[in-house]
């Protein structure tokens, strides 16, 4: 039986956006500004696609228990965070499925990140060393 770990779930807001863009120094004005994003043809502003990242890999930490239990972490983009402008903003929503145990006992997760129901990442996985 293929092992399912405890869904993650992360609220993004506006605000969360732009204290990543200050954190980060991306201040493109799709992360903030409606007319731009809209104009570009997104579904409206959106968020890091680090950002959307950096929330996975804190599910993964927390799955693993220490950061530094993380050897391997990877992703692909695959759809936009669209964040409307309201206080609740959006959800991000993270599982992972257990793939594999090495013989050095190292976890490989098969990671899904959503938002609204669509997938936003392809080939998110990470490996953790054992505890």
């Amino acid at each position: 039986m293929t092992e399912i770990l405890e869904p993650q779930t992360f609220r993004v807001t506006r605000a969360d956006l732009v204290r990543y863009a200050g954190a980060s120094g991306d201040f493109n004005p799709i992360h903030w500004s409606e007319r731009i994003a809209t104009g570009v043809g997104l579904p409206g502003v959106i968020a890091h696609g680090m950002f959307t990242m950096a929330l996975v890999g804190r599910a993964v930490t927390t799955w693993a228990g220490a950061a530094d239990a993380v050897k391997e972490f990877s992703v692909r983009f695959a759809r936009p965070v669209p964040v409307p402008d309201t206080d609740e903003g959006t959800e991000i929503v993270v599982t992972a499925t257990v793939k594999e145990v090495t013989e050095d006992g190292e976890t490989r997760l098969a990671l899904t990140a959503t938002c609204n129901g669509d997938k936003v990442l392809s080939l998110a996985q990470a490996l953790v060393r054992k505890r």
